[in-house]
């Protein structure tokens, strides 16, 4: 089963390394099948801290019907994120993966795409909650109903409050695309 990594320029690396990691070992050790394909609108991105990224596939490229989830790290405004992240291009992919309810899963800034698609209105949801609550506050004002949570599940989608939240959402993520049985194991292989 593949997963599509969406990386904005100015994404955060820990963020997405999560899911990277996560997928990685569960395929490695356990052989379900599940594999990272990441997706950017450049084949190189650069990501928060300039550190570059090269990605499998372009953003025009995507068939959604090929993916069984969409993963979403959160991103810097100071780099740029919210330039591709709120591009009609990346909103798009996300409600094509909402009206298949397939599983969507974002982590801390990475809602904001989501609440900005209409996805999540009235819908709960979470996201960075520091900083006076101003992204959360942005969130809300895309129709989402606060939850102030580290992660929030929302029938298909899951939405978390910063990169401490990032390996269980990737954990999360699994469980639903395979099992608890089968992300426990992943979880001990990883020395969880």
């Amino acid at each position: 089963m593949k997963i599509l990594l969406l990386l904005p320029k100015g994404v955060e690396i820990l963020e997405a390394s999560a899911f990277i990691d996560v997928f990685g070992w569960n395929k490695l050790h356990h052989q379900t099948g599940t594999q990272i394909v990441t997706c950017g609108f450049t084949r190189e991105i650069v990501s928060t801290f300039g550190i570059s990224i090269k990605v499998d596939v372009l953003i025009e490229d995507v068939s959604v019907k090929e993916y069984e989830a969409l993963a979403i790290p959160g991103g810097f405004e100071e780099y740029g994120f919210y330039e591709e992240a709120f591009d009609e291009k990346f909103l798009q992919i996300i409600r094509k993966f909402n009206d298949e309810n397939k599983f969507i899963a974002s982590i801390c800034t990475g809602a904001l795409p989501l609440g900005k698609s209409g996805v999540l209105k009235g819908r709960k949801a979470t996201t960075y909650h520091l900083s006076e609550g101003r992204r959360q506050k942005q969130l809300e004002a895309f129709g989402a109903v606060i939850v102030n949570e580290p992660i929030v599940v929302e029938k298909n989608i899951i939405t978390s409050w910063g990169p401490s939240t990032a390996l269980a959402v990737a954990f999360t993520l699994l469980e639903m695309l395979t099992s608890p049985e089968e992300a426990e194991k992943t979880k001990k292989i990883m020395g969880f």
